[in-house]
């Protein structure tokens, strides 16, 4: 065999290696990263506040990108910690209580529930049939509340057994608390879909 055709196999570089799998997980990790953060994330049901749509224990992937391009909607299912800083961003994120709640009442609207549990907005009923009782305790909307220009009013589903604005605790919802909309149920295995927004 000739020189000219002889193959030279080159030395094993480790440094190179070690590299090379360094980038691979730093780039893997902003990619991890990035969709958390502006993407989506897994978040799981933690009560009954929300049934008969979404049961205890239901993991729920939460879509955060829809929001960045329209408002959210009435009745929409939504996913929120209950406390926004004095900088008007998320705190404590990924610490304390998630919320998860539908969307009942849009910014500039005026809520109020009488004492026979019927939904008012700006004076109006409410058409809809997500509670599964009559309301007992309309709690600070016994009173019209007028939604600020960046707030929301939400409930459970689980009318009767749900902290949500009707209590001082949660309150209206500002804008900025919004961590994105509950998009699907991935587990139990048998409950797996999309989930239903909207009338």
């Amino acid at each position: 065999m000739s020189e000219q055709t002889k193959q030279v196999k080159k030395p094993f570089d480790m440094k190179k290696e070690i590299l090379s799998w360094v980038v691979y997980i730093l780039f893997g990790l902003v990619l991890a990263y990035a969709l958390v953060g502006f993407v989506g994330q897994r978040t799981c049901v933690d009560g009954e506040s929300m049934m008969n749509t979404l049961n205890d224990g239901d993991n729920l992937i939460v879509d955060k990108l829809s929001y960045r391009f329209s408002d959210p909607e009435r009745f929409d299912i939504i996913v929120f910690p209950p406390y926004v800083d004095k900088y008007n961003s998320l705190w404590p994120f990924g610490v304390g209580d998630i919320y998860i709640k539908r969307i009942i009442g849009l910014p500039g609207e005026t809520i109020q529930i009488d004492e026979n549990g019927t939904i008012y907005i700006d004076g109006e009923v409410l058409e809809e049939d997500y509670g599964a009782e009559t309301i007992k305790k309309p709690g600070r909307a016994s009173e019209p509340i007028t939604l600020g220009e960046d707030e929301y009013f939400v409930m459970g589903d689980n009318r009767n057994n749900s902290t949500d604005s009707r209590s001082e605790r949660v309150g209206n919802v500002n804008r900025a608390q919004i961590i994105g909309r509950a998009w699907a149920r991935i587990w139990p295995l048998s409950e797996i879909g999309f989930l239903k927004h909207g009338r």
